[in-house]
């Protein structure tokens, strides 16, 4: 199928915004209001490679679906597997809510990934789920119509999200905390509001002050580093701290002054950087030995660390 076949496909059987005219609708299809997306593409579904390839057993509405998010770009198996409700989800329903997000200013090129990674979503109400997450945007963070898109593809677990038992509490956690900027909250760190309070974000403050900061320090970091809450304890924390102050003998009023420490990766930057600037004998500044490009780092060296 060319692309162009298969883009003519795509709008028609799953993400066309167009809603049938009265005046053009058969009888038979005015008595089938769940076949919006299945009785006019049918002769081309019916061709289709991904069609034929289906199991025979499977029900037309089973092969229309796979085949509606295969066209999309989404692994049909992995969405079925993950959202057990999109079998028996009805083409319609799907339809509604992807012509709903296209009204929030998602575009069709965002779907694949957005769906990919939550496919909760096409089985969501759009009344008690996905409206009010973007009356959350609008009223909380300050989010003009015009910009829920660069959110939403930014984090779309906000879709899947309960504004009342997630969103909310989240955002008055984090402004407790002294999270002020909202726009850095709603472009930036999104992924801090489908976060959960108890079992994620508390619990990495709790492990900062058993490093030995206290519970003052530890916000202040998390305040200049926000992602500090996205990171693993057992996979993050704990490797780089033990090489921080077990090989490195680094001082705890090293990491306060630059918390970004625990975004480098172990391995590939920490390890080798350290490594070479105890060769060379230099003293730097953690900042300076990890957030140089490789030719600053060479630079600094050669200069015995002054930039």
């Amino acid at each position: 199928m060319s692309a162009a076949a298969a883009t003519a496909l795509q709008s028609s059987l799953c993400i066309s915004s167009q809603k049938p005219s009265s005046s053009s609708s058969s009888p038979a299809n005015s008595q089938q209001p769940n076949t919006l997306l299945s009785a006019k593409p049918k002769s081309i579904l019916h061709k289709h490679p991904l069609y034929s390839s289906t199991h025979q057993n499977l029900s037309l509405q089973i092969k229309e679906k796979i085949l509606c998010l295969e066209i999309m770009g989404i692994d049909s198996g992995k969405a079925l597997s993950l959202n057990p409700s999109l079998h028996t989800a009805s083409l319609h329903s799907i339809h509604s809510i992807i012509s709903f997000l296209q009204s929030k200013g998602i575009h069709q090129k965002d779907l694949p990934r957005i769906f990919g990674m939550c496919p909760k979503i096409l089985t969501s109400n759009i009344k008690t789920e996905l409206n009010p997450v973007f009356n959350f945007l609008s009223q909380y963070l300050n989010v003009p119509e015009n910009n829920y898109r660069k959110v939403i593809n930014k984090c779309p677990r906000l879709l899947t999200s309960s504004v009342r038992d997630q969103l909310k509490p989240a955002l008055f956690y984090l402004q407790r905390l002294g999270f002020r900027d909202l726009e850095a909250l709603a472009y930036q760190d999104p992924v801090l509001l489908v976060s959960n309070v108890e079992n994620t974000l508390i619990p990495k403050l709790k492990f900062l002050e058993t490093l030995g900061f206290s519970s003052h320090e530890a916000k202040s970091m998390v305040l200049r580093c926000p992602g500090l809450f996205t990171f693993s304890i057992e996979n993050n924390y704990k490797p780089k701290f033990e090489y921080f102050n077990e090989v490195m003998k680094g001082k705890l009023e090293e990491l306060k002054e630059f918390p970004q420490f625990f975004a480098f990766s172990l391995e590939k930057r920490i390890k080798p950087r350290h490594i070479e600037v105890m060769q060379s004998g230099v003293k730097l500044p953690l900042a300076n030995m990890l957030k140089s490009t490789d030719e600053e780092f060479k630079e600094l060296l050669r200069k015995g660390g002054n930039s």
